[in-house]
C-alpha cells in the first residue's frame, strides 16, 4: 500500500501529525491540562476518578472519550470506504475538523470545557480519516504505535531480517511532524494562550482547501498512464 501512496499522502500525513502535535501541546498547557489527541491516559484517569468517586472529573473525562469516538464516527460516515483514492471526501472531513477546532478555540477562550470536547472530536475525526487514507497503517494523532513499530523494525534489522523501509520512513516523518507540531504549539501558547488553537484550526482549513484544489486539478488533468 505504501508504494502506491503519492507525495500528497506523505506530505499530508506529516502535516496532520504536526497539527495534532500542536493541538495536544495546547491542550496540555491550557486551563484544563487535558490531552485530546489520544485516549490511553484519559481512559486511565477516567478509571482512577471512578475508583475515587470523583464523579465530576469522571464525567468530564468520559465526555472527552465520547467526543473522540463521535469524531471517528463522523469520519467513517463522510469517507465511507477504507481504500485509498485521491478525490474521496477527505477535503470535507478536513474542513469539518477545522471548523470543530475553530469552535474549540472559541470555547477555550471562554474557559469552557466544551473546548476540550470539540478538540477531542476533531482529533478523533482526523485519526480515523488518516487510518482510512493510508490503508490502516498510519495514525496521525498519537505516536505510541509508531514508536513501537519503529523499534520492532529496528530489531528486525539488527537480526538481519527484512524490513519495510518505506513504511519506516513514513513513520519517522509522522513522528517528526508530531514533535515539531508540539514545539510550535508550545511556543504559540506562550505568546497568545489558548488562542493558539486558532492556528492549527486555520492550518487544517488551508490543508482542506489545498487538498480539494489538488484533487480537482487531478480530475481535470489526469497524469499520463
Amino acid at each position: 500500500m505504501l508504494q502506491k501512496l503519492g507525495s500528497w499522502a506523505w506530505i499530508g500525513g506529516a502535516t496532520l501529525a504536526g497539527i495534532a502535535g500542536m493541538i495536544n501541546a495546547i491542550g496540555y498547557l491550557s486551563y484544563s491540562h487535558q490531552a485530546v489527541t489520544h485516549l490511553t491516559g484519559t481512559t486511565s484517569l477516567f478509571a482512577i476518578a471512578i475508583e475515587r468517586a470523583e464523579f465530576v472529573s469522571a464525567l468530564h473525562l468520559g465526555f472527552v472519550v465520547i467526543a473522540f469516538l463521535l469524531g471517528a464516527v463522523l469520519s467513517g460516515f463522510i469517507i465511507q470506504r477504507q481504500s485509498l483514492r485521491l478525490g474521496r471526501r477527505y477535503g470535507a472531513a478536513l474542513a469539518l475538523e477545522g471548523l470543530l477546532l475553530l469552535f474549540a478555540a472559541l470555547c477555550m477562550r471562554g474557559q469552557l470545557e466544551a473546548g476540550s470536547y470539540l478538540a477531542s472530536a476533531a482529533c478523533g475525526l482526523q485519526n480515523a480519516m488518516a487510518t482510512t487514507y493510508s490503508g490502516a497503517v498510519l495514525r496521525t494523532t498519537h505516536v505510541t504505535g509508531i514508536v513501537t513499530d519503529i523499534g520492532s523494525a529496528l530489531g528486525h534489522a539488527l537480526r538481519g531480517l527484512e524490513v519495510d523501509w518505506p513504511r519506516l520512513r513514513l513513520y519517522g516523518l509522522v513522528l517528526t511532524g508530531f514533535v515539531l507540531g508540539g514545539i510550535l504549539g508550545s511556543l504559540l501558547f506562550q505568546h497568545v494562550g489558548t488562542d493558539a488553537l486558532f492556528y492549527p484550526a486555520t492550518l487544517t482549513l488551508i490543508v482542506a482547501l489545498a487538498y480539494t484544489g489538488y484533487a480537482h486539478h487531478r480530475r481535470l488533468y489526469p497524469p499520463a498512464p
